[in-house]
Parts: structure tokens; sequence; C-alpha cells
């Protein structure tokens, strides 16, 4: 529709190149799950998946909430297609304090046009939801190599780990910013992700935070702020791996293998040295 302008506030970008929605629709996962579809916009996706499945959409402008429910009105009385209007991340229930919380009560495949500023929070939410069993979603290109990036590539990082922790993951099409009404300033890619899995236990992800929080430096110097130098030391020369190895190189395999040595030990390491540090103090002789 000519009158509904995107709205930057939303991140809106919407899709006009029917050659890159025929292939994210070749792409798509074949499956007979739900299909949850995020971020609709004017619908030209919509009316290409809800030819192949039913679907369940999320869309926060209301703008575009009326437009939806006009343009598949029927879709709509035939239950073939169930419009959700307003923040799909509450919906989701990321304010609660439950990692399991579901988009939706049965298992279903998420496919979206999202918007950069909020891609990589749904993506991982999508990670953690149970009922999530496949992703096919347009984000920034720099996301897309994050996500689908493997062990020694300069992109590899803790998105790339926990998506070969729940599965695989790999770019189905670049798009250029010509494709988009209006066109953004940057490249955008359409990766895929197929879950077989679910994420680990609590602490993971935090974990993965501290190693790659300073993605130059080594493995070791990033774990050392939270962990001590000495259990670093032990971990690293029972796993044979270099005490100078950064965190690009080292296998999600192997990340997983220096958790469960070193979980007990960096939640409360900040209290520890604190109580390290008092210890000493006492034990220092007074001038």
């Amino acid at each position: 529709m000519d009158d509904i302008k995107a709205k930057k506030k939303f991140g809106q970008n919407f899709l006009k190149d029917q050659s890159i929605i025929n292939q994210i629709i070749e792409a798509m996962p074949h499956t007979n799950h739900l299909i949850a579809e995020i971020g609709p916009g004017l619908g030209d996706l919509t009316h290409h998946l809800v030819k192949i499945r039913s679907v369940t959409a999320f869309e926060v402008d209301t703008d575009l909430c009326k437009h939806l429910n006009q343009e598949f009105k029927q879709e709509l009385e035939d239950k073939h297609f169930t419009l959700h209007c307003g923040d799909v991340l509450e919906r989701w229930g990321q304010d609660k304090k439950d990692a399991t919380a579901s988009l939706v009560e049965e298992d279903y495949d998420l496919v979206a046009n999202l918007p950069y500023y909020i891609a990589t929070k749904i993506i991982l939410q999508a990670l953690e939801d149970p009922k999530c069993k496949n992703m096919l979603v347009m984000v920034q290109k720099e996301v897309a190599d994050k996500f689908s990036a493997d062990v020694g590539d300069k992109e590899f990082s803790g998105l790339g780990i926990l998506t070969q922790t729940v599965g695989k993951a790999r770019t189905v099409v670049k798009v250029p910013p010509a494709a988009f009404n209006p066109p953004p300033k940057i490249d955008s890619a359409v990766v895929l992700i197929e879950k077989n899995g679910s994420l680990p236990i609590e602490g993971f992800s935090t974990f993965l935070k501290i190693a790659f929080a300073q993605p130059r430096k080594t493995l070791a110097k990033n774990l050392s702020s939270h962990i001590s130098k000495d259990l670093i030391g032990q971990a690293l020369t029972s796993l044979n791996m270099s005490a100078t190895i950064r965190p690009h190189e080292t296998s999600t395999q192997l990340y997983h293998k220096l958790f469960s040595i070193l979980k007990g030990t960096f939640d409360g390491s900040k209290q520890q040295r604190k109580q390290s540090k008092r210890t000493r103090a006492k034990q220092e002789p007074e001038s």
C-alpha cells in the first residue's frame, strides 16, 4: 500500500525483491510445523507462507496490523492465519524469569525479516525456545556471518558457538540494499539455522561473553577477569590447549569442556578475589 510508510522507530525496511522472496521460500525447511513470522510488514512474504502452512504472525506496528487484517481477511476467517499485534519479546515472556518460555504452544519454524536493532536478541531467544525447531531470518550481513561462522574464522564468536550447540547454520542468500524499500545503508543476508538440540545449562552464555570480551586478546587473558589464572592454566593444560590460544581459535567442543571444568569458579569469582585481598592484607605486617 502506497499510503503506508516505513517507520524508523521500528527499523522497518520492506522487502520488495520477488527473486529474494522466492529464494527464501525455496530454503524453507520441509516440515509440518507451524510457521511463526515476526514482522510481516506489508505481507509480501506472508502471501507465500500461507500457501505452504498455517502462519502465526507478530507485528508491532498498529498501522500494519490494520493493513494485514484486511489483506488476509479470508485466511483469518479460515483460521489459516493468526495475527498478534504488539511487542513480540513481551509476548515471548522475556520479562519473565523463564528461560524455556515459548512464543507459541506448538512446534514452529521461525521466518522473519528482522529489524537490525533487535535481530540478535530475537535469534538468541529463539535458540532458547524449545518449541522453535528452525529459523530462516533476514538480518544484517555481519550478524549472519557471526551466527554461521566456524572455528578459525575471524567472525567466530559466542553467537556461532551457541548456534553450533543447538544445530547448524548457513547463509542462504546475500541481499543488497536495493531489494528493500526504503533501502538500508548496509547489506543484509538470509541465514538458515536448523536446530537439533537445546542450549546447555545456565551460565554458558555468560561464560562465552567473558571469553570473547576482547577478541584480540588470548582466551586465558579474557577469562582471567573473572577466574584465577591458576585455575585457567590448569584447565587449559588438562585439555592440551595452548596458553596463547585466542577466543576464535577455540572450538565449540572445547568451550563446553572448559565450561564444565570452570563453571563453578566464575559466578562468585569477584567475591572470592575480594576475600583473597582481605586475607592478604591481614597477613601483611604493618609498617
